[in-house]
């Protein structure tokens, strides 16, 4: 049996859920729904949701479903949040209701629609915070933003998550005598 996908989920006060051909889990923070495969049963009893499955043969998806199913309900309560840092001279983001605009070296700046269901705060113009209930899109976004400009390993400049280590590689050192 799968280690993650036999444990419950809790439900917190304020969370509503509905089984159907999906799960619809509803909060303070917004609305999602998680897909059900076949052979995967979901029930709910005693303030917890319970992820069963029929068989062996749907073994990997238990524990995915159990996985969404547990993003879902922690999405719609408390919410994730991811943090950036931009680091280089001369770099820095600001927003203007949906709109980011990243200035990163270009010869122009860059604008950044963030898409419904996730915010953006900017703390002195270089860390920014992403906040959203969907843990997936929260994270393809925060992905997009790094993309914009990725990590130098030779100057340490670029769009990093707080806390990434970067280790820093040395350059050329210059024509040897012969």
């Amino acid at each position: 049996m799968s280690r993650i996908g036999k444990k419950p989920i809790p439900l917190p006060s304020g969370v509503k859920v509905q089984i159907g051909t999906q799960l619809e889990v509803t909060g303070p923070k917004g609305k999602l729904a998680v897909p059900i495969p076949s052979g995967i049963s979901v029930q709910q009893a005693d303030g917890k949701l319970e992820i069963k499955r029929a068989s062996d043969d749907t073994a990997a998806l238990h524990g995915l479903t159990r996985a969404l199913a547990a993003n879902a309900v922690e999405g719609v309560s408390n919410g994730f949040t991811k943090e950036l840092d931009i680091v280089g001279i001369g770099y820095r983001a600001d927003i203007k209701g949906k709109v980011a605009t990243f200035t990163l070296g270009y010869s122009h700046p860059i604008e950044f629609l963030l898409p419904e269901g996730v915010d953006l705060k900017i703390d002195k113009q270089t860390h920014l915070v992403l906040t959203g209930h969907d843990r997936q899109l929260l994270g393809q976004v925060a992905a997009n933003i790094r993309a914009l400009r990725k990590p130098d390993p030779y100057k340490n400049k670029g769009i990093r998550y707080t806390g990434e280590a970067l280790r820093k590689k040395v350059g050329k050192t210059g024509a040897t005598a012969k």
